[in-house]
Order: C-alpha cells, then sequence, then structure tokens
C-alpha cells in the first residue's frame, strides 16, 4: 500500500505495522534530544523491523537520546548500550548486554563434530583451552560441523535476575 493509498484513510484503518511506523515518524518529526519509544519493533515485518532499528541507531549515533522499553531481548540487545530489567516497579539489574551476557553465561565451548560418520557433542571450559589435548585432538581429527561459545542471550539473563519468564 503505497502513500496515496493511505492519504484519505483513517488512522484506525492501519495495519498494526503501519501504526508503529507512523508513531515512529511523528516520535521523530520535533527533533527530540531524548525519546522514549514503546515496542518500536512491535507488529513489523522484518524488512521494516530492519529500517526502524537502523533508524533508531542513526538517532543514536547522532547523539540522540533513545529510551526503549521492551520484550523483545533481540532488539534490546542489538540497540541498547545499557539495559535495565525492571519487576514490580523496581530495576533489578543494570548493565551493558554484553556484561550481562558474560556474568550470566558459561564460559564454555560447545563442538559438534563428525567421528565415524556419527555426530557428537562435547563441551569445553575456556579456561586452558588452548592447552587441552581432547580439544585440540577433536580439531585435528575430525571434520567439525560448528563451534560455539555457550553466552547467554539477554532472556536467559532476564530469567536469571528476576526468576520470572518474558511475556
Amino acid at each position: 500500500m503505497g502513500l496515496e493509498d493511505v492519504a484519505d484513510q483513517p488512522v484506525s484503518s492501519f495495519s498494526k505495522g503501519m501504526k508503529m511506523r507512523l508513531n515512529l515518524c511523528r516520535a521523530f518529526l520535533n527533533k527530540p534530544e531524548l525519546l522514549f519509544l514503546d515496542e518500536p519493533t512491535s507488529g513489523l515485518d522484518p524488512a521494516n523491523r530492519q529500517k526502524v532499528k537502523k533508524l533508531i541507531r542513526e538517532k543514536k549515533d547522532q547523539g540522540q537520546t533513545v529510551f526503549i522499553t521492551t520484550h523483545d531481548m533481540l532488539a534490546a540487545d542489538e540497540l541498547c548500550d545499557r539495559i535495565a530489567f525492571i519487576v514490580n516497579g523496581k530495576i533489578e539489574i543494570i548493565d551493558s548486554p554484553r556484561n550481562l551476557k558474560l556474568k550470566y553465561g558459561t564460559n564454555k565451548l560447545k563442538i559438534t563434530y563428525y567421528s565415524n560418520s556419527k555426530l557428537f557433542e562435547e563441551n569445553f571450559d575456556l579456561k586452558g583451552l588452548g592447552d587441552n589435548q581432547k580439544f585440540i585432538g577433536l580439531l585435528k581429527e575430525n571434520k567439525i560441523e560448528t563451534i560455539h561459545s555457550q553466552e547467554a542471550n539477554l532472556e536467559d539473563v532476564f530469567i536469571q535476575v528476576t526468576g520470572r519468564n518474558l511475556r
């Protein structure tokens, strides 16, 4: 639906995503130094979600302060310099997404590999990994399918810190 298609339509007839985009445009219209956005990516398709995130990053890079309230921990991780988890009106914890994930994650590396045509999975502590002969042997002798650090995501951190699930 193009601009000419909606010019004479009441906003109440817009989809949720169109309403979200309109509200975002209205929020930036007066070029505020401080901006509060509630669930800015809610109801948007993946392409428009990326556009909104890009716009928020651009505003942030221009020195604008943007506060976001959201249950979308992926968006919070991508957009926020600092995260505060609020439960029952109280800030439970506040820190950078990176620090929160490192603090509440595990210091392990998970390797999925093939040996004798069978798929296996092993976990290794990151500490002393370079001297771990079993790890080095796996790398040398097997076909590695994936290697992942076991970093927590922000949803995991929220549940650990607050003891609650996200809605």
